[in-house]
């Protein structure tokens, strides 16, 4: 479901300049990043890029959604971390991007991790912007 305008509690403001060659900022000065493609990609490799950013907020936002939904399940999820691979590639009508979600959490069993790891796939705000439109892979 949707949000509204009116629901909105925070908006994050940042500004490319470049494009995939360049820099990038957010309007506060916290995020301050030069950007280049990957050298896999034709580019230098010096700086950052956007699938590295993407990579960077997901594992984030996940690990946030995974704590929420531990809280809920009275699960022990110390110690834990996310790991978010996002791929680029051609596609049809351009590139697109592929993610695989990796969690390791020491102080559960392996069929909890796994109930954690779907059900915070259900609430990640990240997940829910990218269902349907782009593959996404729990490990």
């Amino acid at each position: 479901m949707s949000i509204q305008q009116t629901d909105v509690l925070y908006t994050a403001v940042a500004t490319a300049e470049n494009g995939r060659d360049g820099r990038v900022a957010t309007d506060d000065g916290k995020l301050d990043v030069v950007v280049n493609p990957p050298k896999e990609m034709g580019g230098s490799g010096a700086g950052t890029n956007p699938e590295q950013l993407f990579a960077a907020g997901y594992s984030a936002c996940f690990q946030g959604a995974l704590g929420v939904v531990a809280r809920q399940e009275k699960a022990d999820i110390s110690g834990s971390t996310v790991t978010a691979k996002v791929g680029i590639g051609k596609n049809d009508d351009g590139f697109g991007i592929i993610v695989e979600i990796a969690a390791e959490i020491p102080n559960v069993d392996a069929r909890t991790a796994r109930d954690l790891l779907e059900k915070a796939h259900q609430v990640c705000p990240y997940s829910k912007a990218t269902r349907g439109n782009i593959t996404v892979t729990l490990l």
